[in-house]
C-alpha cells in the first residue's frame, strides 16, 4: 500500500492549548510538515482546496509549488481540486505549471467539492454542481491532450483553436476522481478510465462501499479489465497512542473542536460521538495495532492500493509525533501486506517512462 499526508489547512485555535497561529505561521508548519513527511519515507502529500474559515486551503497550486521546491521524491496530490468550479483553462495552466516546477510529481484528484460556500463565490447553483464538473472536466483533459482546441459549452465563453501554455510535463497528468456522496463522480472516473479516491471520512463503510463497487461495475461496463481500476481511500483522522483508551482521552477535545465549526456539521455525519466515530466509522484513533487492524477491515471492503491520513489540527508536535508512529509502527505493516501498482517512475514528455497511475 502506498500512504499519502494530506492537510485542508485548518487554522482553529488549538483545542488543547489555546495557540492561535497566523496565517503565515500556519502556512510554514505546513511546508514543514510535507518536508518530513517526505524524510519519514511517505509516498505523496496533498493539499485540498475549501473557500472559507477555519480553512486556508483556497490555492492549493501555490501551496503545492512551495511544497514542490522544498522537498524531492514525494507526490504532490491535489485533495481535492474543486473542478466544478474552477475555470478549465486557468486549470490546464495552473497545473501544467506546477508539474514542471515539481519535476513531473503532480497527480490531481478532482471533484465536486464538499463545502457549499464555494457556489455562490464562484457564480455556481449547487444544484448545477454534477453537470458544471462533468463539462469542465471534460474540458481539462482535451486541454491537456490536445493543441488548438475549440470548444464550446455552458459553463465558460467558447475557444476558438486554443493551445494552453506550457503544455503538461508528465504525458498526461494522472487524475483521479474524488469520490464521496454520488455515483456521478464514480460514473465519470469509469468512463474514462480513471482511478478514483474515496473520501472515507465521515460516514459508515457501507456508503463508500457502495460507490466504489459501482465504480468497479461501471470499469467493467465500459469493456475495461477489472485488474486495471485503481482505488484510494481516505481514513478520517490519525491519533495512535499506546492504547485505545488513551488515544481517544487525548483526541477528544480536538474532535469536539472540529465537530462544533460549520464545515463539520456541514458533513452530516451520523455517529453521536467520538466513541461512536471510531467504533462505527474510518476514524484511525486507538493503538498501533489497532489501527492496523482497522485499515486491514476496510481494504478487505474497498480493495484500495492507496491510503491517505491526516493530522490537521493537533499541536505541532503532536502532528510529528503522529507521523512518526504511523510511520514506524504502521505504514511498514500495509506496505507488507497490500500490493500496490501506482506510482512508478513519471511518464514525461519525450522519456519512455511508466505512467505514474
Amino acid at each position: 500500500m502506498k500512504i499519502a499526508v494530506f492537510s485542508l489547512i485548518m487554522n482553529l485555535p488549538n483545542a488543547v492549548t489555546g495557540e492561535s497561529l497566523t496565517p503565515q505561521e500556519k502556512f510554514e508548519r505546513v511546508l514543514r510538515q510535507a518536508a518530513m513527511t517526505e524524510s519519514l519515507g511517505y509516498d505523496a502529500y496533498g493539499i485540498g482546496e475549501r473557500h472559507g474559515s477555519p480553512f486556508l486551503s483556497s490555492s492549493p497550486p501555490v501551496v503545492l509549488a512551495a511544497i514542490a521546491a522544498r522537498t524531492s521524491r514525494i507526490r504532490l496530490l491535489t485533495t481535492v481540486t474543486v473542478i466544478s468550479v474552477l475555470d478549465p483553462v486557468r486549470v490546464a495552466e495552473d497545473y501544467a505549471t506546477l508539474d514542471h516546477l515539481s519535476g513531473g510529481r503532480l497527480e490531481l484528484i478532482i471533484g465536486k467539492g464538499n463545502d457549499p460556500r464555494h457556489y455562490p463565490l464562484f457564480g455556481i447553483a449547487e444544484e448545477e454542481q454534477w453537470d458544471s464538473m462533468a463539462e469542465r472536466y471534460e474540458l481539462l483533459r482535451r486541454l491537456w491532450r490536445e493543441e488548438e482546441v475549440s470548444w464550446e459549452g455552458r459553463y465558460r465563453p467558447k475557444l476558438d483553436r486554443i493551445t494552453t501554455q506550457p503544455r503538461p510535463l508528465q504525458q498526461p497528468i494522472p487524475v483521479w476522481h474524488g469520490s464521496a456522496s454520488s455515483t456521478r463522480s464514480t460514473e465519470l472516473a469509469a468512463k474514462f478510465g480513471e482511478p478514483i479516491f474515496s473520501s472515507n471520512a465521515f460516514h459508515h463503510m457501507s456508503k463508500y462501499k457502495a460507490l466504489i463497487d459501482h465504480y468497479r461495475e461501471r470499469w467493467a461496463f465500459y469493456g475495461r479489465d477489472p485488474k486495471d481500476a485503481v482505488v484510494g481511500a481516505g481514513a478520517g483522522s490519525l491519533y495512535i497512542a499506546r492504547t485505545h483508551e488513551e488515544a481517544l482521552r487525548r483526541y477528544r477535545p480536538y474532535y469536539e473542536a472540529m465537530q462544533a465549526t460549520a464545515a463539520a456539521q456541514h458533513n452530516q455525519s451520523p455517529f453521536v460521538d467520538l466513541e461512536d466515530a471510531v467504533a462505527n466509522g474510518p476514524a484511525l484513533i486507538g493503538s498501533a495495532d489497532g489501527v492496523i487492524e482497522k485499515i486491514l477491515a476496510y481494504r478487505e471492503a474497498f480493495g484500495h492500493e492507496v491510503l491517505s491520513i491526516s493530522v490537521d489540527g493537533l499541536t505541532e508536535d503532536e502532528q510529528e509525533e503522529q507521523l512518526e508512529r504511523f510511520a514506524e509502527d504502521v505504514a511498514p505493516v500495509l506496505r507488507r501486506e497490500i500490493p500496490s501498482k501506482v506510482w512508478g517512475e513519471p511518464n514525461r514528455a519525450g522519456s519512455p517512462g511508466s505512467q505514474a497511475i
